[in-house]
């Protein structure tokens, strides 16, 4: 035997046993290749993530990674399981094979920024050990499958950015550990089922859900901080309820069709800062007991159809920093807090029916409205 000889077959009896001897779990390799067949040839580009995915060439879970499966998953420590397969963002397109459900120990599927579509395949609930599902910005259409509510393991869905249609899973609550909920900018419809008792964040913005905001779907959601609800069509009264649970922070159900708000003064400690209920249909007064919130520092109220003057109440508060109360049909003159040049507060107070309100101060923009309309409004003259 040569010298070079007896080197070379150290080195190739090593090779040997890395790539016999770490082998993904067939059933996760099977998944893997039905889910690359799944995407378009001609939307891999050659220096993507799916690109270095060659079966033939290498174990997905073998290392070093340095020409063949060099990013898009992570496995398990003994490199036998699929426990991430997250995409880079390069336009793959293509559908999202049922077959998926044969990674069992996935921790995150991640196909964020792509274009991905069609509908979102029922076996994604064998997905069991699934903690982050994030489809953001791809073209997934249909239904939002019940089978999804199965995934007890999650703590994070973002969908946003889709084309989903239909009502939300009525049984969402059984997500038990589900603490961040984004579905934003698609096309759903119907009212809010009860949610998760876990949810933290919850974002339903820009689709078609309707009716009244009910009671009973945040009952169990003790832990409720951010709900984003803007650009829907609710309607109706939003409960007094609604600004007590017990944990939210921060509200936005701008550009709804809300017609009335109830505001009670909170039952001790509040954590709520920030409320936009603007381009909504908001009549009767201004509520005074926003200013009862102790941790309040911006309220918009903006372009609704409030009525009488401003609350004292609000030029007392000590938080508040942004107001905006423009676009309503607000009387008498303005807090004398708000327009001097020194006010520590921003927004506006502008195309009203203020009377007084000076010309030079930033939140007496844009000019109020024309008498001839505040007179109408009123069913004659304006009360001072």
């Amino acid at each position: 035997m040569t010298l070079s000889t007896s080197f070379l077959l150290p080195l190739l009896f090593t090779h040997f046993i890395l790539f016999t001897d770490a082998l993904t779990s067939p059933s996760d390799v099977s998944a893997l290749k039905a889910f690359k067949a799944a995407v378009k040839p001609n939307s891999i580009p050659p220096w993507s993530c799916l690109a270095s995915w060659d079966f033939t060439a290498s174990d997905p879970c073998a290392t070093p990674r340095r020409t063949h499966f060099t990013c898009g998953i992570t496995c398990s420590s003994d490199s036998t399981r699929v426990t991430q397969l997250t995409l880079d963002p390069v336009g793959y397109t293509g559908r999202l094979t049922p077959l998926i459900s044969g990674l069992t120990q996935l921790l995150t599927l991640d196909l964020a920024d792509n274009n991905f579509y069609g509908s979102i395949p029922s076996s994604i609930s064998s997905l069991v050990t699934l903690q982050t599902l994030t489809l953001r910005s791809n073209s997934f259409s249909g239904s939002l499958p019940d089978s999804i509510t199965r995934l007890n393991s999650a703590e994070s869905i973002d969908i946003s950015r889709n084309s989903l249609t239909g009502p939300l899973p009525r049984s969402l609550n059984s997500l038990s550990n589900l603490r961040q909920l984004d579905l934003s900018y698609n096309k759903l419809t119907g009212s809010i089922p009860k949610l998760p008792r876990s949810l933290i964040d919850l974002a339903i913005k820009a689709n078609s859900l309707s009716g009244p905001i009910k009671k009973e779907s945040f009952t169990e959601s003790t832990q409720l901080e951010v709900v984003e609800l803007a650009e829907n069509s609710f309607a109706g009264t939003l409960g007094a309820w609604f600004f007590l649970l017990q944990s939210i922070q921060q509200v936005d159900l701008a550009n709804n069709s809300i017609t009335a708000v109830e505001v009670l003064p909170p039952n001790g400690e509040s954590d709520l800062v920030a409320v936009e209920l603007g381009f909504n249909r908001i009549s009767g007064n201004a509520p005074a007991s926003f200013a009862a919130y102790p941790r309040l520092t911006s309220l918009s109220l903006r372009y609704n159809m409030l009525h009488g003057a401003i609350p004292a109440e609000y030029e007392r508060s000590t938080t508040l920093r942004r107001l905006f109360l423009d676009g309503n049909f607000l009387t008498g003159k303005p807090p004398a807090r708000f327009v001097r040049p020194e006010s520590e507060v921003m927004g506006s107070l502008g195309n009203n029916c203020l009377q007084g309100c000076p010309g030079k101060a930033r939140m007496c923009a844009p000019s109020q409205k024309p008498f001839s309309i505040c007179k109408r409004a009123y069913g004659g003259k304006p009360k001072s």
